[in-house]
């Protein structure tokens, strides 16, 4: 499957294939790619403990989200850039982490990173509510006077961003670990490996974002709609895809951490670069999301913390967190 990444940058750059194919050919390329970038992850756990290996594993799977988002931004579409970055907080706290536990099944979470973390997800929310609520009165969500206003908001993000991570870093370093298994790859291979599939998944997602107007249009699905909830699933499949295979591996503690942690860096670090980095593209994008986007991505937040409070994973938990997952597309739909 994985001669389907090629096969999708040429249809896009040389064949030139209609944008319903393109759509479809990169969403199918992103699994293969996902179980590349869930087995780098693991191989790089061995030697840096989970805590780190998930963080890796967040960090190479949100770049090629920044960059799309800034195509985005570039193609006049704020809508959807906002509503993927939604759907990313969302998905990752309620369907991952939630396929995770049932992928797994019962198994022990670091309670201590992820409650940090979650936590770390709600003050995002409350800081992105300020911005929003100014554009809940009507006007333009697209206001000069909302970017204003959401550039202290994303330098505050940002340093809660760089102070949380070096102290879950400091947290995860001393934490012992035990020897890699034999036959691991070495941690340069495994980093070696996760940067080359997150390369892929980028110019991959690229082609998706690309095709995403067309075929929105030709399934009859509302732009929001396909943002919030396809966009931020199939461009996020990297993270998706490799936190089930390493929790069905057995390996809970890992999968949850990669869940959470790409959580937390789209909602501290990836929302305020966006917005920061979006003038670059030709325009600023303001942090002013629609009232369901706030109350949803605080609700994940809140019933993610609930479940990983006591430090275990169970699969009946998972299916409670997909089903509230569930429940949000459902308003999704309604609110498009």
């Amino acid at each position: 499957m994985l001669a389907l990444t090629p096969i999708a940058i040429l249809g896009r750059f040389v064949f030139d294939l209609d944008e319903t194919t393109l759509f479809i050919l990169a969403g199918l390329a992103l699994i293969p790619l996902a179980w590349v970038i869930g087995n780098a992850t693991e191989h790089a756990a061995e030697h840096t403990g989970p805590g780190i290996g998930g963080f890796l594993n967040a960090s190479f799977g949100n770049a090629p989200e920044l960059i799309i988002a800034l195509f985005a931004v570039a193609n006049n579409l704020p809508g959807v850039v906002r509503g993927s970055l939604t759907g990313s907080i969302v998905s990752n706290i309620l369907l991952v982490l939630g396929a995770a536990m049932i992928a797994g099944g019962d198994g022990k979470v670091d309670a201590r990173s992820l409650r940090v973390q979650l936590f770390a997800v709600i003050g995002a929310v409350a800081l992105l509510a300020i911005p929003s609520a100014l554009s809940w009165g009507g006007g333009s969500h697209e206001r000069h006077s909302l970017y204003l206003v959401s550039i202290p908001v994303s330098i505050v993000l940002l340093a809660a961003y760089l102070v949380i991570t070096i102290r879950n870093l400091r947290i995860h370093r001393a934490t012992e670990r035990d020897e890699a298994a034999e036959g691991s790859w070495s941690l340069q291979k495994s980093i070696l490996v996760l940067a080359a599939a997150c390369v892929a998944t980028a110019l991959v997602s690229e082609i998706l974002v690309h095709s995403l107007q067309h075929f929105g249009e030709v399934v009859g699905l509302n732009e929001f709609f396909i943002a919030v909830v396809i966009v931020a699933i199939v461009g996020n499949a990297a993270e998706h895809g490799g936190a089930v295979v390493i929790a069905h591996r057995g390996n809970t503690t890992l999968a949850t951490e990669i869940a959470v942690t790409s959580s937390m860096q789209v909602a501290l670090f990836v929302t305020p670069a966006v917005c920061l980095l979006s003038w670059i593209a030709g325009r600023g994008l303001p942090l002013s999301f629609r009232a369901i986007e706030i109350v949803t991505m605080a609700a994940a937040a809140l019933f993610a913390m609930a479940v990983i409070w006591d430090g275990r994973s169970r699969r009946w938990e998972g299916f409670v967190l997909i089903a509230a997952y569930g429940v949000m597309v459902v308003a999704y739909a309604l609110a498009s």
